[in-house]
């Protein structure tokens, strides 16, 4: 077997018992998953997936960063490829590496895939490879892996991607339009149109104008123009927006001097720290509209994105060579906080990359404001040590009921149900410790893994 049914819970026999009465609880409760990178596209279609390497190398930087770090060629990988020419010898290439994930979530992730789905029990390996491949790809034609089959196996309740302003949403529109019952919504990132550093900032304005019907040359025209896109989304689903800013800076300038501001940013005048300042204002801004329409706003600072040039230059953006930076929410925040820190109509959920900052400043921060609540431990952080931190760091300022659940944040659709299953067996091991330690009721560790497990996140992302 890949993986054992105790997996995450603790060695202590009596803990361990608790355990595994609070995770039999919670075990098959429905997934929502709030926050993630699916392709709405393999719901509309409802095709099958190419292949193996298609489906676990390509689309996972969790994967593919690893191969690379140790001298494995993304061209080899095919990164970047529509079409795969050889999968198989890529699908071998991951196999005969696989000995490099012992010990990291990404490995449990793919070994509850192989074994769950597939009926893999023995280990990945060069030896092995064949026999994988093959028993994938064969399951991958029938009936019971199409998207939509995979969706209702996984028990998924709620599923969002997160979209570009300019998408058309034509994906989400026609799943809609099918009658199917699986809830895919969009979620509204707007930073190619308010990150000057985006490139070609200047005619992604000029678009969103154009399908706007808005003059976005100017400061209002502009402000409209996303009010009218998001109110496109909405009309389509979603309940959140995502904002992915290097820092988490914000600011709350004058009418007249946000105008300048935008002027200069959107003729390409703008200096670095204006550039900054101008996505500083814009957190502001859609603080304000979502006050004013309802959506959940989700801010992912702190990272240094594309950081190896030459692999942003040859393969392009968010190719695995992201890295996570010191970041700032006591100041960076205030302007922000200032204006809207007392609005309980307002939701904002704040992640980090900076463990530094859970038991510092975003419990503290989280544990006042009645407008914050604090993320799941994301990206870098989302292993079983990583979300355990979070609980023990956070959870004594902020308590439960001001964090939101758990978000896997993949664009790899298989790993779903695994992230979600290690959330759930460290949040239980986390909770029977509490118990074990005369901290925490027996009935009510039961009541807050619900919480944690669908509660929370329905509540926090108004599902």
């Amino acid at each position: 077997m890949l993986i054992d049914d105790d997996r995450l819970f603790p060695a202590e026999p009596k803990v361990r018992s608790i355990a595994r009465s609070l995770y039999k609880s919670i075990r098959h409760l429905p997934i929502v998953s709030p926050h993630g990178h699916t392709q709405a596209s393999w719901f509309a279609k409802n095709e099958p997936f190419p292949d193996p390497a298609k489906l676990f190398v390509q689309p996972d930087h969790y994967v593919y960063r690893m191969l690379y770090s140790q001298g494995v060629s993304m061209d080899d990988l095919e990164i970047g490829q529509a079409v795969m020419k050889e999968p198989r010898k890529v699908w071998r290439i991951f196999a005969s590496h696989y000995h490099l994930f012992r010990g990291t979530p990404t490995r449990m992730w793919l070994d509850f895939a192989f074994q769950e789905l597939f009926g893999l029990t023995e280990r990945l390996s060069e030896k092995t490879a064949d026999h994988y491949f093959e028993t994938i790809a064969e399951k991958l034609t029938t009936a019971e892996f199409l998207p939509r089959a995979l969706y209702e196996r996984f028990n998924l309740e709620v599923l969002a991607t997160t979209d570009s302003p300019l998408d058309t949403l034509e994906d989400h529109a026609a799943i809609r339009a099918s009658g199917w019952g699986g809830r895919i919504l969009p979620t509204f990132r707007p930073d190619p149109v308010v990150d000057p550093e985006f490139g070609g900032f200047a005619e992604r304005i000029a678009e969103l104008g154009a399908k706007t019907g808005e003059d976005t040359a100017t400061w209002g025209g502009y402000l409209q123009a996303l009010r009218k896109t998001r109110a496109r989304f909405s009309a389509l689903g979603c309940t959140a927006t995502d904002h992915g800013h290097p820092t988490a800076q914000t600011a709350d300038l004058g009418k007249t001097e946000a105008e300048k501001l935008y002027s200069r940013v959107r003729t390409g005048q703008a200096t670095a720290a204006e550039q900054e300042l101008f996505r500083a204002q814009m957190l502001t801004e859609m603080a304000q509209m979502s006050l004013e329409d309802g959506l959940v706003m989700q801010i992912h600072p702190g990272s240094v994105r594309n950081h190896n040039r030459k692999v942003y230059e040859r393969y392009g953006r968010d190719t695995g060579a992201d890295i996570p930076r010191a970041t700032n929410y006591v100041d960076a925040l205030r302007p922000l906080l200032d204006r809207f820190g007392n609005e309980s109509k307002l939701t904002i959920i704040l992640f980090t990359l900076d463990e530094t900052t859970f038991s510092r400043e975003l419990a503290p921060l989280a544990g006042h404001y009645p407008c914050l609540r604090l993320g799941p431990p994301w990206w870098f952080l989302d292993s079983p040590e990583g979300i355990m931190r979070f609980r023990e760091l956070a959870t004594e300022t902020a308590g439960f009921y001001n964090t939101v659940g758990f978000n896997d944040d993949t664009r790899a659709f298989l790993s779903i149900p695994a992230r979600h299953d290690v959330a759930r067996r460290v949040d239980c091991a986390f909770l029977a410790r509490l118990v074990a330690e005369h901290r925490l009721e027996e009935d009510e560790a039961h009541d807050v893994a619900h919480a944690l497990t669908v509660g929370l996140v329905k509540r926090a992302y108004r599902l």
